[in-house]
């Protein structure tokens, strides 16, 4: 009895590479014609797996349908007796099925074949009836056989638990072994599928903006650089796609989304990926209310689409309700609530900071009001945060792309959505004045000056851009990643299907 129900030495693998290596070589050596051998052009599959699950999964026991196909799939489970072999085939999805290789109806050097040259992991091609087994399983009655791919490591056990470094490594193996894998690939795909539904619903447009740059901008944050070789001049991979998407709705494009690669040269952890994948929309004549209730509306569409319900059940089994009108609280209001002091624009730096010291609070490179109120706020008020929860109106000095709050002075008109302790998404009332905007980027371009690495440069595209007239606009960016960790409950490394790791 063959199965992967135990760890493999390591020792052993080296072993077992040999002996599959061998047997990959008669397998080429044997073969009739230039297709066939341990690696096939082609396999004439008449049915999936699935397809054969769905239609016969409630077959009974003992029970021949007539019907002949042609099925492929990995072995994965494996039992060799004197006249009858069993070998559980899986699809990419998951799905399994039996195979049934018997002497009657093989032959005598067809099954010998099989037991000495068929492995666990192979991709094996199998042609016969849909049966069931005495014991109700569904199965194929092999009268003939095929090796699709010789599998020349073993698998790891596919019975048990991968550890994350080799689930984040080699994902190939994860997604072999783990229904969760699997299942996350596809929540990623419903979550894609859904926003882009939800935004052409709306008459949103998808584009695509560059990821070179000549100069980064549209959040302050630490670019990675590169160079190119073609127009001898430094390069930068995107942060945002924020100013090139409102060049847009400057030409007309009056609704429009990205959903593609950001990179941040930065820390990584269990929120945050140097290289991960974005959505930003705007919408011209709308404002960050209206762009707070567009989110709510993609985040709970987005979980309908994954789990047919805003109720959502994450990894460790906790349910979250997604669904409802969200919280909606004012940053400097729950700050002043949360501290016991009150807290405003117009306080100095230095009190903030002393107020920070005084509370064990990280006081922040570079520091300005706008920074130091944003580590009070995560200190004093974000770890108590459970519902899904817009903190609405940033300081200024932090905002350099967001329109001053219409009624508030100091403040901006932006807000944070925060899911289960996370920044999910943040939305703005855009900045349209081309003068004021300058003002911005100079304050920042003074801040790179010096040395906060994460500032925004002077773009003089964008700007002569908004000189020729940007409408009143709301736009909003969320991370597709965290999307998924909003949903599912999972780690930022569990819902990116190849992260980057050392």
């Amino acid at each position: 009895m063959t199965d992967a129900s135990a760890p493999i030495p390591e020792d052993d693998i080296f072993e077992q590479k040999a002996v599959r290596l061998a047997k990959r070589d008669k397998l080429i050596a044997n073969r009739v014609d230039a297709g066939g051998g341990a690696f096939p052009v082609s396999v004439p599959v008449t049915h999936s797996i699935s397809a054969l699950r769905s239609e016969y999964g409630e077959i009974e026991a003992d029970t021949q349908t007539g019907l002949v196909v042609g099925i492929a799939g990995r072995i994965v489970f494996s039992r060799n007796t004197g006249k009858l072999c069993f070998a559980a085939l899986q699809a990419g999805d998951g799905s399994r099925i039996q195979a049934m290789v018997s002497l009657a109806n093989v032959g005598e050097e067809s099954l010998a074949e099989w037991k000495e040259l068929v492995d666990l992991g192979d991709h094996v091609f199998v042609h016969g009836e849909v049966i069931s087994s005495r014991r109700g399983e569904l199965s194929i009655m092999v009268d003939s056989w095929q090796i699709a791919s010789k599998a020349i490591l073993p698998l790891p056990n596919v019975y048990g638990d991968l550890n994350e470094e080799t689930r984040v490594r080699s994902r190939f193996l994860d997604l072999i072994v783990r229904d969760q894998a699997r299942t996350t690939v596809r929540a990623r795909a419903a979550v894609n599928a859904s926003l882009r539904a939800t935004f052409t619903a709306r008459d949103f447009l998808e584009v695509e903006t560059p990821m070179l740059q000549v100069q980064h901008g549209g959040a302050s944050a630490r670019p990675f650089i590169t160079h190119s070789n073609a127009f001898d001049t430094e390069l930068f991979l995107r942060i945002a796609p924020e100013l090139y998407l409102k060049r847009a709705v400057v030409g007309g494009i009056d609704r429009v989304y990205e959903i593609n690669r950001n990179f941040r040269n930065e820390g990584a952890d269990s929120t945050h990926s140097p290289e991960f994948a974005m959505l930003e929309a705007y919408q011209a004549y709308s404002d960050y209310n209206g762009i707070a209730d567009l989110t709510q509306e993609l985040v709970q569409n987005a979980a309908v689409a994954v789990t047919g319900s805003t109720t959502v059940t994450w990894a460790d089994g906790t349910e979250y309700e997604l669904g409802g009108d969200w919280d909606r609280i004012s940053m400097y209001e729950s700050l002043s609530a949360a501290c016991g002091r009150t807290v405003q624009p117009g306080d100095a730096v230095e009190d903030l900071i002393a107020f920070a010291e005084a509370n064990d609070v990280d006081i922040p490179p570079h520091p300005t009001h706008g920074k130091l109120v944003e580590e009070l706020w995560e200190h004093f008020v974000k770890v108590d945060l459970v519902r899904p929860t817009f903190v609405m109106d940033f300081p200024v000095d932090t905002s350099p792309l967001v329109r001053e709050h219409r009624s508030i002075a100091g403040v901006v008109e932006k807000w944070d959505l925060y899911i289960r302790g996370f920044e999910l998404a943040t939305g703005y009332s855009e900045l349209i004045d081309p003068v004021i905007q300058r003002e911005r980027f100079v304050e920042q371009a003074k801040l790179a000056a010096r040395g906060d690495v994460e500032a925004m440069p002077v773009d003089e595209e964008f700007l002569r851009a908004l000189e020729h007239g940007m409408p009143p606009s709301g736009g909003m960016g969320m991370g597709i990643d965290r999307l998924l960790m909003a949903i599912t409950g999972l780690g930022i490394r569990e819902t990116i299907l190849f992260p980057l790791v050392k």
